[in-house]
């Protein structure tokens, strides 16, 4: 038994369940430095307080293991497999002294970190402050083991839809550097090669290379520029006459160098004018463009003025849009471009001016065929995936606090992730 009815007092409820102290349940131990230039090479996981940072060639713990914020970041908890690296501005489980370890990554969820905080500018846990947190267990690793076979069935298909999404969009951005960047199916047919596509496509593309200003471009393309092929909607919206319930995506929402865009909010409380944007609609963020964060929207809704919302000038060139203002040549254009030295941003202004070479609409159709089913194969895993997380948000504190039989959760998770 994980637990000593000796070190826990039962408690009145159905099952094996005992109020005790946190510190009875698992060890807590502060991470290790590891500067960057100390950093090697490797497949280990660096745990810092928001997650998986970076990678080395050393662990210095053993996996399966949880970590959380210990300073900055507080609440977050990791699952991590295999052997890790956790940072000095973690906590880890050092010793779970008998107890499952997934069960515990989900238990932990549960723990207000901020009761255990200290009120300086950035919030720290004190982690013999936590390990005195009185908490209730399952003592039974039968239940516990049950419990987080429930929730990771859940996280497993949202990690899955994740990878399925990251999968989808390196091959797009694989098959748009090969057509547009490299123009692999021009030099195959100039070299009598054959190019590798079907017969139809092939056709489309020209045999010979001609010179332009921007250098060797396929016979019948154009030098151009962004705002010949896209254009910035404007919507202006009045705070006044958003709907509250209106998706609102801010700059923090928006992933870095993914356009799987799964994180919103709701426009409850906006005090300031937004833009409105269209389901399919492209997402650019203006502040710090270096950050790289480039999105399709998932729904309609507002977003920040930070943001700039980009659309094709004609669907046929949805792909092609796409694949070039999420591309490093496009964001390293508009950083270096932007005004502000503290802040640097760009404009929908500068962002048209962006040179480059178009292509004729047939093979931006042609494109934008082949990668529309996957962008909409990555929307419809974000909403499968944020559905999903609900009931895994919803199950978990009824699961841990034992109001909810594993039998009864049983049934809601086969429903949802079947």
């Amino acid at each position: 038994m994980p637990l000593s009815p000796l070190a826990c007092g039962r408690l009145g409820m159905a099952g094996d369940w005992h109020e005790c102290a946190l510190g009875d349940v698992i060890e807590l131990k502060r991470g290790y430095d590891l500067p960057q230039q100390e950093r090697r090479p490797g497949a280990v996981p660096i745990v810092s307080s928001s997650g998986v940072t970076d990678y080395h060639a050393e662990a210095m713990a053993t996996g399966p293991g949880v970590v959380t914020g210990r300073y900055g970041t507080l609440g977050q908890v990791f699952y991590i497999e295999q052997g890790f690296w956790p940072l000095n501005t973690t906590l880890y489980v050092r010793n779970f002294k008998g107890n499952d370890p997934r069960f515990i990554s989900y238990f932990m969820r549960s723990l207000d970190f901020l009761a255990y905080s200290d009120k300086a500018a950035v919030p720290g846990v004190n982690r013999n402050h936590l390990h005195q947190a009185r908490v209730v267990v399952p003592t039974d690793v039968g239940e516990q083991r049950a419990i987080a076979h429930i929730l990771g069935t859940l996280d497993d298909k949202i990690e899955l839809s994740r990878q399925m999404n990251e999968t989808l969009e390196a091959m797009a951005r694989t098959l748009f550097k090969s057509w547009f960047v490299d123009i692999d199916p021009v030099r195959a047919k100039a070299e009598g090669r054959d190019p590798g596509l079907p017969k139809p496509i092939a056709d489309l593309f020209p045999d010979r290379l001609v010179d332009s200003d921007l250098g060797e471009i396929p016979e019948w393309w154009e030098v151009g520029k962004l705002g010949d092929v896209a254009e910035h909607p404007r919507r202006s919206e009045q705070p006044d006459t958003i709907e509250p319930d209106v998706p609102y995506i801010a700059l923090e929402h928006m992933p870095k160098r993914c356009i799987a865009l799964s994180d919103w909010g709701v426009a409850e409380g906006l005090e300031s004018n937004k833009f409105g944007f269209k389901k399919g609609e492209i997402l650019f963020g203006k502040l710090r463009p270096y950050f790289h964060k480039v999105g399709v929207a998932p729904c309609d809704g507002v977003c920040s003025t930070d943001i700039v919302v980009v659309a094709p000038q004609e669907p046929h060139w949805f792909a092609f849009v796409l694949g070039l203002i999420s591309s490093d040549e496009f964001v390293e254009f508009t950083n270096a471009g932007s005004t502000g030295t503290k802040m640097p941003r760009t404009s929908w202004a500068d962002m048209a001016r962006y040179e480059l070479v178009k292509p004729p609409s047939p093979i931006a159709k042609a494109f934008t065929d082949l990668m529309r089913p996957s962008v909409e194969r990555i929307i419809a895993g974000i909403h499968e995936s944020r559905s999903l997380a609900l009931v895994r948000d919803a199950l978990l504190p009824k699961l841990i606090s034992g109001e909810l039989r594993v039998r009864d959760a049983e049934r809601i998770a086969a429903g949802v992730a079947a």
